[in-house]
């Protein structure tokens, strides 16, 4: 059994708090609520129970997907190491960790290939995992390899202390070199695979500078105040000024194939154990230069 102890003065639901601490998915926190799985000060409650300050919450949650993960010799790009934690470069292209729609070679393979000790805090399918960027998103991802790592991090993530930077190349000039989207987003009704600015979602901020531009197409700095699912995909879109290459939020010609243009290139945080701070950089991809020089 996991135990989380909630700190926070004002009330929350349980699953919607639990959503946002763990990367279990909504409908899999609901049904292990359900089923006894969570437990809030040692006693059943239902998906709506409101929390208040000191709860406990233990849970033991049985993971849907019942296949194993192997390891397999996924070389990473480690740009920080040390006895609590990982921060790797990802590339485009690699799955952060396997889902019921994706059991094929994911990070979390590469993981367990070339790490004994990882933390367990999300299950046997996410070891190691404390926030995900897309498949198609390169750029760095912390990994906890301990459980008190991994907890401090999570903690830390959902107060908005983990400042995470990326660029973006976008269709279009925005109308302002700074600007700052504040809009909710949440499940799109329409297309259950995307995401979309809806009144019923969750809060989400998005802060944007723009880098250059040649008026065709633009290099932006993004930083993220909160973390929701497709935040920068969505919210550029929003505003009228989407991502190139993305298969889903784009509504212009793609001019690429492999996914979005969007680069994770900074993490600033305080490191969970020794409390000293932390920024990590890395360039901008190749690909990114590329493409930014052939459209000039």
């Amino acid at each position: 059994m996991e135990k989380i102890i909630y700190h926070e003065v004002d009330k929350k639901r349980l699953d919607h708090f639990l959503v946002e601490v763990t990367s279990f998915s909504r409908s899999l926190i609901t049904k292990s609520i359900k089923n006894g799985e969570i437990l809030v000060n040692g006693k059943m409650v239902k998906p709506g129970f409101m929390l208040s300050m000191n709860d406990e919450i233990t849970y033991a949650i049985t993971e849907e997907q019942t296949y194993d993960v192997k390891p397999v010799n996924i070389p990473l790009n480690i740009v920080y190491e040390d006895e609590h934690i990982l921060v790797i470069n990802k590339p485009k292209g690699l799955v952060v960790h396997p889902a019921p729609s994706y059991k094929g070679d994911t990070l979390v393979s590469a993981l367990i290939y070339h790490y004994q000790s990882l933390s367990d805090v999300n299950g046997p399918q996410r070891l190691g995992i404390v926030h995900r960027i897309d498949k198609d998103t390169s750029g760095l991802l912390m990994v906890a390899k301990t459980n008190e790592a991994h907890q401090n991090l999570a903690k830390a993530l959902k107060n908005h202390e983990i400042q995470r930077s990326y660029y973006a190349i976008v269709h279009g000039t925005p109308n302002t070199q700074f600007g700052t989207i504040d809009a909710p987003i949440g499940r799109d009704p329409n297309y259950r695979t995307k995401n979309t600015v809806i009144k019923t979602g969750r809060h989400a901020v998005t802060h944007f500078e723009v880098v250059e531009t040649n008026g065709k197409f633009s290099l932006l700095r993004c930083n993220l105040e909160t973390g929701r699912t497709h935040q920068i995909r969505v919210h550029l879109q929003y505003i009228g000024y989407p991502i190139v290459g993305d298969p889903l939020y784009s509504y212009k010609r793609p001019y690429v194939d492999n996914g979005q243009m969007l680069h994770a290139y900074k993490l600033h945080y305080i490191h969970p154990i020794t409390k000293k701070e932390m920024t990590h950089e890395v360039p901008l991809p190749l690909e990114f230069e590329e493409f930014l020089k052939l459209n000039n």
